[in-house]
């Protein structure tokens, strides 16, 4: 379902720091999703996570942004199939660094 899919962000709590520059490429293997991204203030970043019954992802990511810090955090992403059959990923996350704030964010599916 996630496989070579690749993702930008459309909207994100203030105190994120994911921004539309921010683009997202998933892997997956079985109930196993991972991905690499990186754009806007964050340099490089990584994520996994585990595929739910429900095509939902729990997931922890960790990234370095541009001023050196490297953040953590743990993330609630669940799908929804836009009418042109692209993936738009509602998602709930907190940190586990920094201030250890909660926050929400969308990705929409990016077709090449």
């Amino acid at each position: 379902m996630y496989d070579g899919k690749t993702f930008q962000s459309t909207a994100n709590s203030d105190n994120g720091q994911v921004s539309s520059a921010t683009i997202f490429h998933y892997h997956q293997q079985d109930r196993i999703v991972w991905a690499e991204y990186a754009g806007g203030s964050i340099v490089r970043g990584t994520l996994i996570a585990t595929v739910r019954d429900d095509n939902s992802l729990d997931m922890r990511y960790q990234h370095v942004d541009t001023e050196g810090k490297l953040m953590t955090g743990q993330c609630d992403s669940k799908p929804e199939t836009l009418n042109d059959g692209r993936l738009r990923m509602h998602e709930k996350w907190q940190w586990t660094s920094g201030d250890g704030s909660k926050g929400e964010s969308t990705i929409e599916e990016v077709k090449s």
